[in-house]
């Protein structure tokens, strides 16, 4: 994903000032949060591909309170969160129900 070059401020009055530095500021943090959620995910999938049970519960708890932390930062619509949930809370009861009919 290409990076913003960043907002041209058109106008110098301070409201539009002010406007223009708090988009930079929750731009960073939006960026950070977003970035967390995406390699979460991206580490608890790969536990769960590579069948690692202990990996992937270890990883599970966390995965999920870092999508609940995204939804409520405004990062992730609720949905598109609870979509990300259900889809990994599936794939980790398949993982654990592979795992018990093995042994």
């Amino acid at each position: 994903m290409a990076q913003a070059a960043g907002s041209k401020v058109k106008k110098r009055k301070k409201s539009v000032l002010k406007r223009s530095r708090q988009y930079r500021e929750r731009e960073v943090v939006n960026r950070h949060n977003r970035t967390q959620v995406r390699t979460s995910m991206r580490n608890f999938r790969a536990a769960l591909t590579s069948g690692d049970v202990k990996v992937s519960t270890d990883l599970f708890r966390p995965t999920l309170a870092a999508l609940d932390h995204a939804i409520a930062k405004g990062v992730l619509t609720e949905n598109t969160g609870n979509r990300y949930k259900s889809r990994l809370s599936l794939a980790f009861n398949a993982l654990n129900a592979a795992k018990a009919k093995k042994a």
